[in-house]
């Protein structure tokens, strides 16, 4: 920085140079002038033009000064790379939606599980063909009863004998599949024989057949649950004895 100075000194005129006593702070004030002005970045005014006004010196005095500036102004524009690599970062850092809020989206009406459903019960068991004369027929029906409660089935009691035509016909439809779905699904059946000499079976025959007379078998009756007679063919007659007329007969009365 000293030696445009002295340059300075050789080219000006002994009689319009200052003092060296005034030129040295003048010096340094345009080097803290030029360093302020590269840390700052270029001012709107000319460089080294505030240190000129105070000393009441020409623009010419400090020559070397601007080069100075002018260099400090070229290697700013490091700096000013800076805003479009920072402008580059943001966009490269797109905001990736994390796996809570992915996977929010597909649970919205879905998460909620399906309602159970309550199992059909079991079928109950339809007794096989013929009747037992040595069965406690009150127990069965008070047996069938208690069930019927439990699940709303009716109970179906089938008054007849082994040696009944009629009974046998009846027999081989019960055993049929879609007849036995039926029974299975809706009754809980019960078979009384009064073929034999069993008063007490002829006691429960009049009980819950009570019109008396004489008795075409087989006697069908359905009870509900609570016991009371909904239907009895010996005063409405017998269904045909065949799939089609004992599954109508026993769905009607089903339900």
């Amino acid at each position: 920085m000293l030696r445009p100075v002295r340059a300075d000194r050789r080219t000006t005129s002994p009689r319009s140079a200052a003092p060296l006593g005034r030129r040295l702070p003048l010096v340094a004030a345009a080097v803290v002038a030029a360093g302020l002005t590269a840390a700052c970045g270029p001012s709107s005014g000319p460089a080294g033009s505030a240190a000129a006004a105070p000393a009441g010196q020409s623009s010419q005095a400090f020559p070397s000064e601007s080069p100075s500036a002018t260099a400090s102004v070229e290697a700013s524009p490091t700096a000013s790379a800076s805003p479009s690599a920072s402008a580059s970062a943001p966009a490269s850092s797109s905001p990736t939606p994390s796996r809570a809020q992915t996977g929010s989206g597909s649970t919205g009406g879905g998460s909620a599980k399906p309602a159970r459903t309550s199992a059909a019960p079991a079928p109950a068991k339809v007794p096989g063909p013929g009747y037992d004369s040595s069965a406690d027929a009150q127990k069965q029906i008070d047996a069938a009863l208690r069930a019927a409660k439990s699940d709303g089935r009716m109970v179906l009691l089938d008054f007849g004998a082994n040696w009944c035509g009629n009974c046998k016909a009846a027999d081989k439809v019960f055993a049929q599949s879609q007849t036995a779905g039926i029974l299975g699904a809706s009754y809980h059946l019960v078979k009384v024989d009064i073929g034999g000499n069993s008063s007490a079976n002829s006691a429960l025959l009049r009980k819950y057949s009570p019109s008396g007379g004489t008795y075409t078998m087989p006697v069908l009756v359905v009870v509900s649950p609570s016991g009371t007679v909904r239907t009895d063919t010996h005063v409405t007659g017998n269904p045909s004895l065949t799939a089609e007329g004992i599954n109508a007969f026993l769905r009607k009365w089903a339900a």
